[in-house]
């Protein structure tokens, strides 16, 4: 969509930058995420080093033995498909984060204003309309995304 307004080669550039960028967040996210509760819930200490070594290789051993087998072509299936899953799995995480910040028990001072719990819960419906579209067409067209 960048390449008419940029050109191909800075498109390209950009879009690849923006993927790394967010596979890198994901990757530190979850990699922190699971710190806490790997050293909170079940008290198992490792390494900082040793847990990035072993969330990194989880992120990439399939992406590297999808593209190996299947080529560019399977990459880009691979990206796609992944970006499907990823906004079906979003309503899971989604809904209890809403749920739970706007809880004046849990969150005391800190809890959602109401105007937040608004656009939280509105943004948390438009969500899951949209996967329900997203679904809907991928019956319909026989899962053909491209």
């Amino acid at each position: 969509m960048l390449s008419p307004t940029l050109g191909v080669g800075i498109a390209s550039t950009l879009f690849a930058v923006a993927l790394l960028a967010s596979g890198q967040n994901s990757t530190i996210t979850g990699t922190i995420s699971g710190q806490i509760v790997m050293e909170g819930f079940i008290n198992l200490r490792i390494p900082p080093w040793l847990r990035r070594l072993i969330t990194r290789l989880l992120a990439v051993i399939p992406a590297f033995i999808v593209t190996w087998i299947a080529g560019a072509k399977g990459t880009g299936e691979l990206l796609l498909w992944s970006q499907v899953i990823l906004s079906l799995a979003l309503p899971f995480a989604v809904v209890p984060l809403v749920k739970f910040t706007s809880d004046e028990e849990k969150m005391g001072e800190f809890v959602n204003s109401l105007p937040i719990k608004i656009l939280a819960w509105t943004s948390t419906v438009v969500i899951i309309i949209l996967n329900v579209f997203l679904i809907g067409y991928i019956v319909v067209t026989g899962h053909d995304l491209g």
